[in-house]
């Protein structure tokens, strides 16, 4: 999960106090109707319907499995035999490393995806060790998304053992490649390759531990591996050619004086510097790894039409600047990641039943933006959020990942969790 960007409402103005009154009721009776219509909460009591020891006992298990980026392996073998375990029909492994598992609902052939993602940020060698301390689980990759993997089989469980049948089926999935440079890899084979990708009607991505969090808006972004490539030479001997460090040092000078909108945020970052053959060697090449990102499309767009307008410049500048009598400098540019941007309304059917059934539970949900499994099906514009699910935590992808554990308000995220997504499976949308 990529870092959020919370949004605050801003307040109307209207033209006199009798339009601000009618505005104020307007709302109260919309609200109310909403609450009326949203279906009934299944669990109030997180004792009636959750095993606390064995949630904790799952967590645990999945986090140790490790899945690390592209070796997700072993943790989707686990999720596909718990699958099969609960009940879910046509359990499988697809072809991207997805592990996919059907609840039928009364549209058999229409389904909402219920997804958390397998893979951490953690390289092979990082050593996972759930640790307890208090009322926190300790661990690399617990909260990120170790929580929402449990969560689904948590939800699977109970939809089976109570015999709830919702609208539409619920097609749940453990996903790969939602981190870094995985770049969205399961979510997309499914929503644009899978076998249900023209079955899928709405799509809820469980992410991390905040029960207040609903993700409407995807911050899209892409990502690119510029390698600057040129005749290269001895320090000494060969000093006055061009010079490939010296292309990229100018364009990251240029980079950092675009000028960007706040509103929609968008953003940019000169990240990674890897090459070079020793200190006393002009570079033959040398690599760059820039990252760009927006929750508005168009402004995502321009911002790479500077981006690459300024690397334009600064490589004809390196090549006007030095001796080119051996060569010119180039450079070579690798698209490493793409997520696209857009955003579901507030109005949307799928977003008012989670708000509502959180509301119910007592949270106050925040609506924001973030890069997500769902920002596949948002730029689809397909129904789709992402939520939490538990009683916080934090220190996300650091060695010191913590969740909160405590009894009471770790059942209590679960359950409103589990009503939310029986409320976004019978909506409308």
């Amino acid at each position: 999960m990529q870092n959020q960007i919370l949004l605050k409402a801003k307040t109307p103005f209207f033209c006199n106090v009798l339009a601000h009154a009618v505005f104020i009721m307007m709302a109260a009776i919309l609200s109310a109707l909403l609450f009326l219509s949203s279906p009934p909460l299944y669990a109030k009591s997180a004792d009636n319907i959750f095993d606390y020891d064995q949630i904790i006992a799952e967590l645990t298990t999945i986090t140790e499995i490790a899945a690390p980026p592209f070796k997700e392996q072993k943790r989707a073998a686990y999720m596909a035999e718990q699958f099969r375990k609960i009940g879910l029909t046509d359990v499988k492994i697809d072809e991207e490393g997805n592990v996919t598992g059907i609840m039928s609902g009364k549209k058999k052939d229409e389904f909402m995806v219920v997804s958390a993602h397998l893979d951490t940020v953690f390289p092979e060698d990082t050593p996972i060790k759930v640790m307890r301390k208090d009322n926190r689980l300790y661990a690399p990759g617990i909260g990120d998304d170790s929580v929402g993997l449990t969560a689904i089989l948590a939800y699977a469980r109970q939809l089976k053992q109570q015999n709830i049948k919702t609208n539409r089926s619920i097609l749940f999935v453990a996903t790969v490649g939602e981190e870094g440079q995985g770049d969205l890899r399961g979510a997309r084979y499914l929503m644009q390759r899978g076998e249900y990708k023209d079955r899928i009607k709405g799509f809820i991505s469980i992410d991390g531990s905040d029960n207040n969090r609903i993700t409407h808006i995807a911050v899209g972004s892409r990502r690119y591996r510029l390698i600057f490539k040129g005749p290269g030479g001895h320090s000494y001997g060969a000093f006055g050619i061009v010079a490939p460090m010296a292309a990229m040092g100018d364009f990251i000078s240029r980079l950092y004086l675009i000028d960007t909108p706040g509103n929609p945020k968008t953003t940019y970052s000169a990240s990674v510097v890897s090459g070079g053959t020793s200190v006393n060697t002009i570079a033959d090449s040398i690599a760059l790894e820039i990252d760009m990102r927006s929750s508005g499309p168009e402004e995502l767009k321009q911002l790479e039409e500077r981006v690459f307008k300024d690397l334009e410049g600064a490589i004809l500048a390196e090549n006007a600047a030095r001796d080119t009598s051996l060569g010119k400098v180039s450079v070579e540019i690798i698209l490493i990641g793409d997520r696209p941007a857009g955003s579901i309304p507030l109005t949307n059917g799928m977003i008012m039943a989670i708000g509502n059934s959180l509301s119910a539970h007592g949270y106050v949900p925040q609506y924001n933006a973030s890069s997500t499994d769902s920002n596949i099906a948002i730029a689809m514009n397909i129904a789709a959020v992402t939520i939490g699910v538990g009683a916080g935590g934090g220190r996300a992808h650091s060695a010191e990942e913590y969740l909160n554990v405590e009894k009471e308000p770790l059942l209590k995220g679960f359950v409103a969790g589990y009503d939310s997504i029986i409320a976004a499976a019978n909506a409308q949308y």
